[in-house]
């Protein structure tokens, strides 16, 4: 026992020696500390979309996903590579903009493209929404690991607090180039466990991969495919086009592909990350694995499947290379989500609030809000109840609203206007966070639908109303401005 917390302390201060070093010989303004001065080739953009992209949920909530809905669970890896077909023709043209443009942060593009600040605002407000319940996925993440593999001599709320502090050390000195360089241990080592435990755990309580699904089968009938309603065909479709079209729309994915020195370092990287995904199945396996030797896990509890099992199979030493690998899976997109909320508050609302700030001053602010920001998602993740998987779900309900205005902004000439950019986004968070808080569903709200519909994923609805909302609003703006005279053309909202 005592070695295993040896092994996850060793990576920890290994990871924030590594995070500090990585400042050395740099300038560290805002360009360099948030976008590490566009100077990043293909194999740190990898490691940065692979980074923020495969994350505690990887480990501990695709698991738990397996355990507890068995078959629909394959949504995860179904939606990641078609997130990734998407922006092999989307991420391109928004890195060229940004390097022309010089754009740091998320809603930099947003205040460009429409060239309004208003708007920039209210996306840097619902980006920063939609990235907590994200950070505290990776917190939550982070007290399960320590704690279960340190074999409970670590709360989970102690562990959280160490994990934060190490994350705002490295992310205030060495911003994305600690991140970078972090990402480099974590892939080997998530590559390196992930893919033993998900073959060697079927092996030796199975006998194998198609003994196990057949045991599985034969205990629980049904449970590997889809059922007829609930989590149907209809839910996994709709929910798949939901997650796949907001994969890269996070604050931190942008960071990531305006890291890049040119757009063929973006373009190599989707092409590959869909085999990176595929590591997925492995954490699958051991989700499955769980079920019949793990029995009872409700709730929060089923994303303890992963480590339950290991640690009623494994020596300490190994439970400590398991925790190691999990923490890292934390710290690297913890770490870009840090900075990614601290540059959009220091340069999209600070700024905004005090125009005369200088960038040394921006730079400043973003940096000494990085604590703030971590003493909030600690305090949510210690009062919090929600699974990691419902966490990610919340998430990427709110920034999918954003696909719109991003997709037809990507012509010269954007195809909405900045009114129907701006009422399609308030419309569609709207409905989502109405949904969300209530717990609504379109078979709540049309009990005599047929179940086909009824299982249709209503953030996909509220996805459709923000493009109608967005579209009529800017026809009409449109008609409106061809109507009025030539003198009232040049007036435009900001």
């Amino acid at each position: 026992m005592v070695i295993s917390l040896f092994i996850i302390g060793l990576f920890l201060f290994f990871s924030l020696w590594l995070g500090i070093k990585a400042r050395k010989g740099k300038d560290m303004d805002l360009e360099q500390w948030a976008v590490g001065g566009r100077g990043f080739g293909t194999v740190f953009v990898f490691l940065l979309l692979a980074g923020e992209t495969y994350t505690t949920f990887t480990f501990l909530g695709g698991s738990g996903m397996a355990y507890g809905i068995g078959g629909p669970v394959m949504f995860i890896l179904v939606y990641g590579a078609l997130g990734n077909i998407i922006g092999y023709w989307v991420l391109p043209r928004i890195w060229k903009y940004a390097k022309e443009n010089r754009l740091v942060s998320q809603t930099d593009y947003f205040v460009s493209k429409y060239n309004s600040k208003g708007l920039g605002l209210l996306v840097a407000v619902v980006s920063v929404a939609a990235m907590i319940p994200y950070l505290i996925m990776q917190l939550k993440g982070l007290g399960i690991i320590v704690s279960e593999s340190s074999y409970g001599r670590i709360s989970p709320s102690i562990s959280v607090w160490v994990s934060m502090a190490t994350l705002v050390i490295y992310v205030m000195i060495s911003g994305i180039h600690g991140s970078a360089w972090t990402a480099v241990i974590k892939d080997f080592m998530i590559l390196g466990i992930v893919v033993f435990l998900g073959l060697y755990l079927p092996l030796h309580y199975f006998g194998g991969l198609q003994e196990m699904f057949q045991t599985i089968e034969s205990a629980k009938p049904g449970f590997l495919i889809l059922p007829s309603e609930g989590m149907s065909s209809t839910w996994f479709i709709s929910t798949t086009v939901l997650l796949s079209l907001g994969f890269y729309m996070y604050p931190h994915s942008f960071s990531a592909i305006y890291s890049s020195k040119d757009a063929n370092a973006v373009r190599k990287n989707v092409s590959i990350q869909p085999l990176y995904s595929l590591v997925l199945v492995f954490v699958f396996f051991v989700g499955f694995a769980a079920i019949l030797k793990v029995p009872g896990l409700k709730g929060e509890n089923v994303d303890l499947a992963l480590f339950r099992l290991s640690l009623q199979t494994f020596d300490p030493w190994v439970v400590g290379l398991i925790g190691a690998a999990g923490l890292l899976t934390a710290l690297v997109p913890g770490s870009m989500m840090l900075m990614a909320i601290s540059t959009l508050i220091a340069k999209n609302i600070y700024k905004e609030v005090a125009p005369s700030a200088d960038n040394r001053k921006v730079m400043m602010v973003a940096r000494w809000i990085v604590p703030f920001i971590g003493l909030a998602a600690v305090w949510f993740t210690l009062y919090g109840t929600n699974t990691i998987a419902s966490l990610i779900i919340i998430g990427s309900s709110l920034i999918t609203q954003l696909i719109p205005s991003v997709f037809l902004s990507l012509p010269k000439k954007p195809l909405l206007t900045t009114q129907g950019s701006f009422a399609g986004i308030v419309t569609g968070i709207t409905i989502v966070s109405y949904l969300t808080f209530t717990g609504t569903t379109i078979g709540s709200l049309f009990p005599s639908f047929p179940q086909v519909l009824k299982d249709i994923n209503i953030g996909l609805i509220a996805l459709m109303i923000n493009v109608i909302v967005s579209l009529a609003v800017s026809l009409i703006q449109n008609k409106t401005m061809d109507n009025a005279k030539p003198s009232e053309k040049n007036y435009q909202v900001s």
